[in-house]
């Protein structure tokens, strides 16, 4: 091993040689670097090799050019890259073959190569360290895209990039992106061609025998590409990202037709043809003439508008299903945020378009939402109850609909509240808070809230119960302020299930006041404690702590502190006890 070491640190003498001849090291550097050099090697060389001793050799030497670099700047000095970069370059590219071969399998460690030779102009290499991570890892996908793009954009070589594109096509035959990519660059490659012809034919070059393909120059090789892909990748939204590649290129208008036939011919049972279809009609071009006023700009729009919603029409009577009416519902929902003089037609059309969908049972549970949102901006108050009531009959197991549906109903004052509660509470998951917090919110400003309260109160469901309870503390405090509240916590805090967000507000209560009391203070945390005192949980090993810094204010009693942590070290077990404790020792060195 030595032997070995000591051949690799004789081979770096020429360059260490020139580089302190040229000034660009000093020789006390050049020492260093053959030290630190030796010790690297000598790792690599254990009978355990770790991978990190690789990494760290490639990052010095890579710092060293770094260094260089630098240091040919200052200095001015362009010269003798041979003899100095080039032995340090060749060297890194060593060292990751080494780590490569070792560990086969980390692709990221295969990247770092490529990014390596990329960023030090060793393109020559890049195919090498491709061709040998593609014979190791040929399942991957993206890395043949990204040898191909190399071969490509790097090397500027089209036959390559093809030839890799065909064999990543052996292995996966029905991959969507390499098809694209392969599609992508058949096109690019015509696109070079056909500047390549221009340009010679500006320059009036005699080009003897050879001849450009018309075929190529108008894109064939990407159509074959094409007719390859969708033979075995059936789905609209596939043709459809390769006709918005082909939209990319001014020469491809014929094959934009075909693939935009094929779309209409072939693919008519998907609501993405349909979309597409129809969102084109907007991207129509309008009379020239028409458009230099703003009237005219604003009237084209608007026949754009028309024949788009006539190309959806088409599509919900031929293809009706959900995500057909999603699509349409949502280009309804887009136009109607652009300001315009027909706003209230817009309005009119999206509400038609939603009651439809609903009638048909297919319109989607968040559109509900958008639904109330225009029919209560618009003042239409009948028709929102309507909806309300209709959408939680149409979603009757949704929390979030419920919700928006009670939120209505309150809003408008309409219905009976206190049943309709009552009959969500029947449908939904009983362990959902958010339903019992929309409703009590909402409900707190109505006659019903008592009536509807005490249901909850006794709700056999824990979670409603323990959610009813702190939301009703809080309305007595909103409602009637701290006497209010106090007196609701008094004829609740036996009443099990107790939650310790219960507590924790009547605590924040008491403290919001301009002269807290501490004996109240004291028996909430007693209560508390009494309640969860030997729960595992961090909030509570917190509301110990709280106690005591409470105790130690100035209102109230620092002698009651040993007390507090002594009973807290009895009831806390296992793990708990080591929490508090060093959370104890941070409160008393006044670092918590």
């Amino acid at each position: 091993m030595a032997e070995i070491v000591q051949q690799r640190i004789e081979d770096r003498i020429p360059e260490l040689e020139q580089l302190e001849r040229v000034g660009l090291f000093t020789k006390k550097e050049v020492k260093s670097i053959v030290k630190r050099a030796t010790a690297l090697e000598y790792k690599l060389h254990r009978l355990i090799v770790n991978k990190e001793d690789f990494i760290a050799y490639i990052q010095y030497e890579i710092n060293v050019l770094e260094l260089v670099k630098k240091r040919r700047a200052h200095i001015h000095y362009q010269f003798k890259r041979e003899e100095i970069e080039f032995p340090i370059i060749h060297r890194i590219n060593s060292i990751f073959r080494r780590a490569t071969n070792k560990w086969k399998d980390d692709v990221q460690l295969w990247l770092s190569h490529v990014a390596f030779c990329k960023k030090w102009a060793t393109k020559g290499q890049i195919s090498k360290v491709f061709s040998a991570m593609l014979a190791i890892h040929p399942d991957k996908p993206a890395l043949w895209i990204m040898a191909a793009k190399n071969e490509l954009e790097d090397r500027n070589s089209s036959e390559s990039a093809r030839h890799l594109f065909l064999r990543a096509l052996r292995f996966h035959p029905e991959n969507k992106k390499v098809y694209q990519e392969y599609f992508r660059m058949e096109l690019l490659h015509c696109e070079k061609l056909r500047k390549q012809k221009k340009e010679l034919e500006m320059a009036e070059m005699d080009l003897g025998e050879y001849e450009f393909s018309a075929e190529i120059l108008s894109g064939k090789l990407a159509e074959v590409v094409y007719r390859d892909a969708t033979g075995k990748i059936k789905e609209a939204e596939f043709v459809i990202s390769l006709l918005n590649t082909a939209a990319i290129f001014d020469f491809t208008k014929e094959l934009q037709d075909s693939i935009l036939q094929d779309l209409q011919t072939n693919y008519t049972e998907e609501s993405l043809t349909w979309d597409f279809m129809a969102k084109r009609e907007l991207e129509a071009p309008g009379a020239g003439e028409e458009l230099q006023t703003a009237k005219g700009r604003a009237s084209d729009i608007n026949r754009r508008e028309e024949r788009c919603c006539q190309v959806y029409e088409e599509g919900v009577t031929s293809l009706n299903i959900e995500p057909m009416w999603t699509c349409y519902v949502t280009f309804c929902l887009e136009r109607l945020k652009r300001k315009t003089n027909v706003q209230e037609l817009k309005e009119n059309r999206l509400l038609g378009v939603l009651q439809r969908a609903h009638n048909f049972s297919l319109l989607k549970e968040n559109y509900y939402k958008n639904w109330l949102q225009v029919l209560l901006s618009s003042g239409d108050a009948e028709g929102a109850a309507s909806v309300a009531t209709a959408a939680t009959e149409r979603y009757r197991q949704s929390v979030s609909v419920w919700s928006l549906s009670l939120q209505t109903l309150m809003q408008l004052g309409s219905g009976d509240m206190a049943r309709l509660f009552q009959d969500a509470l029947t449908h939904v998951n009983p362990k959902v808070h958010t339903l019992t917090h929309c409703w009590i919110c909402g409900a707190s400003q109505t006659v019903c809230f008592l009536a509807c309260c005490q249901r909850g109160l006794l709700s056999a469901v824990a979670a409603v119960a323990m959610e009813m309870k702190q939301r009703y503390l809080d309305w007595s405090y909103s409602s009637g302020g701290y006497k209010k509240s106090r007196k609701t916590f008094t004829s609740l805090q036996e009443n099990r299930p107790l939650s310790k967000a219960f507590f924790t507000r009547m605590i924040e209560i008491e403290k919001e006041q301009e002269t807290p009391k501490m004996n109240n203070l004291r028996d909430y945390y007693e209560r508390a404690l009494q309640e969860f005192g030997t729960t595992d949980d961090e909030p509570l090993l917190n509301l110990w702590l709280q106690y005591i810094q409470e105790e130690l204010r100035p209102s109230g009693q620092p002698e009651n502190c040993g007390k507090i942590h002594w009973r807290a070290m009895k009831f806390l077990e296992g793990e708990s006890v080591e929490r508090f404790t060093s959370k104890y020792t941070l409160l008393q060195t006044g670092h918590l």
